[in-house]
């Protein structure tokens, strides 16, 4: 059975000031999610599923239905504040749906196969598909899942520091814990971040998650509960998010399942804000120059 791509698309891009999901920085407009899209079915993947709001819907459907009609399977799956399907009937007032843990629950009743999770804003590289592929059809399962690490050197900002995600593993690879290192940056020829106002050096070769995770479909039952939990002892929070780190820290420290951390070489970009967007489509020019990519992604 191929693995699903399930792409978190949900967010409002509020710093962005517009739709970045949908926006174009290829050649010929392509998004970043295309990038994506043909990493994953180039690495063997057989289907994309796109995690959005139901008002995305009718943009996402006319810019990628066309191009994508005959290469991989598309569906849709909706991250709502409503959170009956839960079993939660309070009415809980947000500005924002409950974060990336709740997207990944959000299709809980629509795969029924391995599949790996990305952000829709980020480019992370055919390597790490190709990885997640192989570990997805053939590592997985309902006590092993897996994230990409990505070198951290390869995930700075040229315009100033950066927060990451620093996994910590154990002798064999597997997650220990990931903590989360502000002000991140290059400081003569050392990756650094600060802590209490003073510059401290990250290990040599430090590996930051990038939201890149592999999992079956057993993790929606493992985390359901907690969901559930969270959502209860954060009523009167509004900023509050369950994220996939904190579903991923809870069940490493259960003992439940066990994180493969899977290292890749490939230099991982993202956009954030408007300033990024020249940026982001020099870098994809630059993989076309260098034969990564074809000028024209989609016939």
């Amino acid at each position: 059975m191929k693995p699903t791509l399930l792409i978190l698309a949900a967010g409002m891009a509020s710093r962005y000031g517009s739709m970045k999901q949908v926006d174009g920085f290829g050649p010929n407009n392509e998004t970043i999610i295309d990038y994506s899209i043909h990493d994953a079915v180039k690495a063997g993947f057989g289907k994309v599923m796109f995690i959005i709001r139901e008002e995305f819907l009718d943009s996402f459907k006319t810019i990628f239905e066309p191009k994508l009609k005959g290469v991989i399977e598309t569906a849709y799956v909706f991250q709502s504040y409503d959170l009956s399907s839960f079993g939660i009937t309070k009415n809980i007032e947000r500005g924002k749906p409950w974060g990336t843990g709740h997207a990944v629950l959000s299709a809980r009743h629509a795969i029924n196969e391995p599949f790996c999770v990305i952000n829709a804003d980020d480019y992370y590289g055919f390597d790490s598909f190709n990885k997640m592929a192989k570990f997805l059809t053939t590592e997985a399962s309902d006590t092993e899942y897996s994230l990409m690490g990505y070198d951290v050197s390869k995930t700075l900002s040229d315009f100033g520091p950066v927060s990451r995600g620093i996994c910590l593993t154990d002798a064999q690879g597997y997650l220990k814990e990931i903590v989360e290192r502000t002000k991140v940056y290059e400081k003569e020829g050392t990756i650094v971040f600060e802590e209490n106002e003073k510059a401290q050096p990250l290990p040599e070769g430090a590996m930051a998650s990038m939201n890149f995770w592999g999992f079956t479909p057993a993790i929606f039952k493992q985390t359901e509960e907690m969901f559930k939990e969270f959502v209860r002892n954060n009523e009167s929070n509004p900023k509050a998010e369950f994220f996939i780190p904190l579903m991923a820290e809870n069940l490493v420290k259960s003992g439940k399942t066990r994180f493969k951390v899977i290292p890749t070489s490939t230099k991982w970009f993202g956009v954030t804000y408007k300033e990024d967007k020249p940026i982001v489509q020099q870098s994809i020019s630059d993989l076309i120059t260098a034969g990564a990519y074809p000028n024209k992604l989609w016939k």
